[in-house]
């Protein structure tokens, strides 16, 4: 069986009870180096995620007899890699574990509910700004080509009144959440994901 497992927004503290113990389970830890740094004292096999998402499914496809954890960023199912293997598993090989997103933690310590949210990504795609800017609340998940700055910038050029809540390392020790209107966005952030809230 394949779990794939949410690892919530980075924090060891933010994995739920269930993900821990399929991690310690596990006879194959599968995941970014960043996830599989965490657990050095796992004696069971690691396989690094690289950029070839395909080897990687297919590895996976000729080892689901084993008993494997996908580590996943946040929530598998929410912009993660979840989508990317239900497309390319048998459903009865995969067991999807939830975990906590970025964007839920996010509204969750600026105490903003998520009840009519938009949520959206800038990974591998142009966002359609116009689009976007008629939602009251935006969350979206940044990547290096479309951070804050690249964000703050297109909603400049709309004239639209909207404050921004970038959240920077969020869980970690180093988190820092900054409340901005887009003008004071600066060019370069640490990992981060982007609210948009309408100041109406």
């Amino acid at each position: 069986m394949i779990h794939v497992v949410g690892m919530g927004p980075g924090h060891q503290d933010y994995i739920t009870p269930l993900a821990k113990r399929l991690i310690s389970q596990a006879d194959v830890l599968v995941g970014w180096s960043r996830h599989l740094s965490a657990y050095h004292e796992f004696h069971g096999e690691k396989l690094a995620i690289g950029s070839d998402l395909t080897q990687m499914a297919l590895w996976l496809q000729d080892n689901a007899d084993r008993n494997i954890v996908v580590l996943a960023s946040g929530e598998p199912m929410l912009y993660g890699i979840g989508k990317r293997l239900i497309q390319d598993l048998a459903p009865e090989k995969l067991n999807i574990v939830s975990g906590i997103s970025s964007i839920q933690y996010l509204f969750s310590r600026i105490a903003v509910d998520m009840n009519d949210i938009y949520i959206t990504s800038c990974h591998g795609k142009q966002p359609d700004f116009d689009f976007i800017l008629q939602h009251e609340k935006v969350a979206m998940v940044t990547d290096h080509h479309m951070g804050p700055y690249q964000i703050a910038q297109q909603i400049l050029r709309r004239g639209a009144k909207r404050t921004m809540v970038i959240g920077e390392n969020l869980s970690y020790p180093d988190e820092c959440i900054h409340i901005l209107r887009p003008e004071q966005v600066q060019q370069a952030y640490a990992m981060n994901v982007v609210a948009i809230l309408n100041e109406r």
